[in-house]
């Protein structure tokens, strides 16, 4: 929304809001029925959300040529009934956005951008670095998540033809009721082609942390061991990329793949990750159907080792488009001690509308060590204190996904999924676990 344009100065207005209807049945596969049946949790709940996103922003160019530039956003969001975390009437008003920043280009051909301030930054495919900011729980609207930017940043970007370097310093803005302190730091280059391709390396240093790793028990008998403020000092070497469009024989194909090594000197981490897709695009039958296979993998704690393997996912992008291990299993597992084969297919009836239809084969790398962070440590049948799952197929997901564009300022989405437990919830749970179901309808206006 354009407010002013004058004598090389441009404020525009910004308004994003929306609202979400949400039923689950038998969330979580009713673990907590075995796993906490004092909690009092229902399985079964209905909720709405909904949140406000108000912002002002503006550019001024210089005599020099360059651009300052900046934008100041707030969040308002609100959850009425009980969400999937067992947590709802309650929501929350907090800064989004608040930087300053200045971009321009320099005679030997580079261009810079430089910016301080709370602001959104993604890096790569969004495997590390992309949310930067919680919701749900005491800030309301879990399922939406409408905060994404770090409560501080400071950005340096250094770009030379299809070249860019970018140095970072990220405080994430996290809920106050479970705030870690963190802090990280690193830089990330990218080559993008002007084709569409790209290729990239990130690394990210935890400068300090509060946030605690488990570690399996010896040989997987008994409660992990949490370790406070493990994460910090915690390094990690990213590789990204995407191929160009080919021709010939190999048209309408696509690949990505991003891989992920950390270290932890101080307490003995080694971990990985990564993902490779597969894609294409039947461009000549109607509705160009989009094929997508992937497979993504990330390091559990092997419990017969003394190193520390558990991956630590970061401040991944956690949709199911993007890096989520399934679309259920992604609220009850994060991107640690798992791997998931993946395949989405996608068909546009019109420009409008956008069906897509995901699967998601869901597995364990590490059997009795933590999944998540170990909040499924029990006591099995032979007495013993145990943690995480026995067996390694812990679900399949499926989740069907409807996208309508009804004007150029409206959107809506629908979905309906299921989540399949396999062998590993059935033995948490000690008979056949039932799947959990659920289903959405939300509508978000953009100006």
């Amino acid at each position: 929304m354009l407010f002013y344009d004058q004598s090389g100065l441009t404020i525009r207005g910004h308004l994003q809001f929306g609202l979400n209807a949400v039923a689950e049945r038998n969330l979580f596969w009713d673990l907590a029925g075995t796993t906490a049946p004092g909690s009092g949790f229902d399985p079964d709940t209905n909720w709405l959300e909904g949140y406000v996103k108000p912002g002002v922003s503006f550019e001024y160019q210089l005599d020099t040529g360059a651009i300052v530039y900046g934008k100041l956003s707030a969040v308002s969001s609100y959850t009425w009934g009980t969400d999937a975390f067992d947590t709802g009437d309650t929501g929350a008003t907090t800064l989004e956005e608040a930087y300053l920043a200045l971009r321009g280009d320099l005679p030997s051909g580079l261009s810079y951008d430089l910016s301080l301030g709370a602001r959104e930054l993604t890096l790569g495919t969004g495997m590390l670095i992309a949310n930067g900011a919680t919701s749900g729980f005491e800030r309301g609207a879990l399922k939406f998540g409408p905060r994404k930017a770090w409560e501080m940043a400071a950005i340096g970007r250094l770009s030379f033809g299809s070249v860019t370097g970018t140095a970072f310093y990220l405080d994430p803005n996290e809920l106050p009721s479970t705030n870690g302190d963190n802090e990280l730091a690193g830089v990330d280059l990218r080559y993008d082609d002007p084709r569409g391709g790209y290729l990239g390396a990130t690394y990210v240093d935890v400068l300090n942390s509060e946030s605690s790793y488990p570690q399996a028990a010896p040989g997987g008998l008994g409660a992990p061991t949490v370790t406070p403020g493990a994460r910090e000092g915690t390094r990690t070497l990213g590789l990204y990329g995407k191929t160009n469009p080919f021709e010939g024989a190999l048209a309408n194909w696509s690949f990505t793949g991003e891989v992920a090594l950390q270290r932890n000197d101080r307490i003995d981490l080694e971990a990985w990750g990564g993902r490779v897709t597969a894609g294409y695009t039947f461009a000549d039958l109607p509705w160009s159907p989009n094929v997508t296979l992937g497979y993504q993998t990330f390091s559990g704690d092997d419990p017969d080792t003394a190193t520390l393997e558990r991956f630590d996912p970061l401040y991944y992008q956690g949709s199911p488009s993007a890096w989520a291990t399934g679309s259920k299993s992604a609220s009850t597992f994060i991107n640690s001690n798992v791997n998931a084969l993946s395949l989405a297919v996608r068909v546009k009836p019109t420009q409008k509308d956008t069906w897509t239809l995901r699967y998601a084969h869901i597995r364990a790398n590490e059997l009795n060590s933590p999944v998540q962070f170990g909040q499924a440590t029990r006591v099995d049948v032979n007495g013993n204190v145990v943690s995480g799952v026995d067996d390694a197929h812990l679900a399949d997901d499926l989740f069907l996904e409807y996208s309508r564009i009804i004007n150029r300022n409206t959107f809506l989405t629908a979905g309906v999924s299921v989540s399949f437990p396999g062998a590993a919830i059935d033995n948490v749970v000690g008979t056949s676990a039932e799947p959990w179901t659920g289903g959405f309808v939300n509508v978000v206006v953009n100006f």
